[in-house]
């Protein structure tokens, strides 16, 4: 990471990036996934076998119960693969407004997983589901074969559920991601396509859609060096730097908790090992919440949040 170059681009714009109000909690509880996708800043996998354990799990639980979060965002990897997941939900669905669990939707699909998608209709927790494009190819190349399909189906089955059907209160949204080495269309523009093809081709609905751009980190950044396009990438990102993203950025609200239990302010900090404050602290150990003004330590990888309309 390369923490000078986003430094000197806030300094030459007369801007800081330090925290305002934490409201959000984020919970990453390991790195295990059944899919090795191309984009993924943190090379999560079927290999990987890293997981939050069951005492780190109760000890987040009593975090969420020692202060008062707005939202409290569940992610991995992917979330279902991990045995205390349940608990999760059942221990924070109660401390918060909304409770959102992040899937790649293969997951959900795992016989293990069967009875999730009715605990967290029961719950009332909203769904943040990755769905790289509106065909199979495009989602293939970045998640791998098959993936189209088994997506498709379980987003069918969230839709049954009452997920992302108008008046039902049950949030479903969209996560897309591109496919190479370029930034993601306008958010409006790929939405409207979205809904229109999915639900002409699929009969698919959903709430909303979200494009953000790949993070040079991890699998992502791998893949740019070995293809030949970090330079361009990471010049691309920093030629669309955009100040106005600064007051939204995750980084500044929300609070990131690693599968070992250490914080950070955002999951792209976590997965460059910055620290928030520059120092481990455990969630079990955290007796306030981060000051406002406090300073976020910032990398290259920065950028990704701030080019365009911004990763917030």
């Amino acid at each position: 990471m390369n923490p000078s170059l986003f430094s000197d681009t806030l300094r030459r714009h007369g801007l800081e990036l330090a925290r305002g109000v934490t409201s959000t909690l984020q919970i990453n509880v390991g790195l295990t996934c059944d899919l090795a996708c191309r984009h993924c800043h943190l090379e999560a996998g079927p290999d990987r076998v890293e997981a939050m354990r069951h005492e780190t799990v109760e000890a987040v639980i009593a975090c969420a119960g020692r202060f008062s979060f707005a939202a409290i965002d569940i992610t991995g990897g992917a979330p279902e693969l991990l045995p205390w997941l349940p608990r999760l939900v059942c221990g924070l669905a109660s401390l918060t407004p909304k409770l959102i669990v992040r899937t790649n939707l293969t997951a959900l699909t795992r016989p293990e997983s069967d009875a999730l998608p009715e605990l967290y209709r029961d719950h009332g927790v909203a769904l943040t589901a990755s769905l790289p494009a509106v065909n199979a190819a495009q989602t293939e190349a970045q998640r791998g074969v098959g993936v189209w399909e088994t997506s498709t189906a379980m987003i069918r089955r969230l839709n049954g559920l009452g997920y992302g059907v108008a008046g039902s209160g049950l949030e479903l949204d969209l996560v897309s991601n591109p496919t190479g080495a370029f930034l993601p269309a306008p958010q409006a523009e790929a939405e409207k396509r979205f809904r229109q093809d999915l639900e002409r081709r699929y009969a698919i609905s959903f709430n909303h859609l979200y494009t953000f751009a790949n993070a040079p980190l991890g699998r992502f950044r791998a893949w740019l060096e070995r293809s030949g396009n970090l330079d361009a990438y990471l010049a691309r990102l920093e030629g669309n730097f955009n100040p106005c993203t600064l007051p939204g950025l995750m980084c500044r609200s929300l609070l990131s908790v690693n599968w070992d239990g250490f914080i950070y302010d955002c999951d792209f900090n976590l997965a460059a090992g910055l620290h928030h404050g520059n120092r481990q602290i455990h969630i079990a150990q955290l007796s306030q919440l981060p000051a406002a003004g406090t300073p976020i330590p910032v990398g290259d990888h920065c950028f990704a949040c701030t080019a365009g309309s911004g990763f917030t």
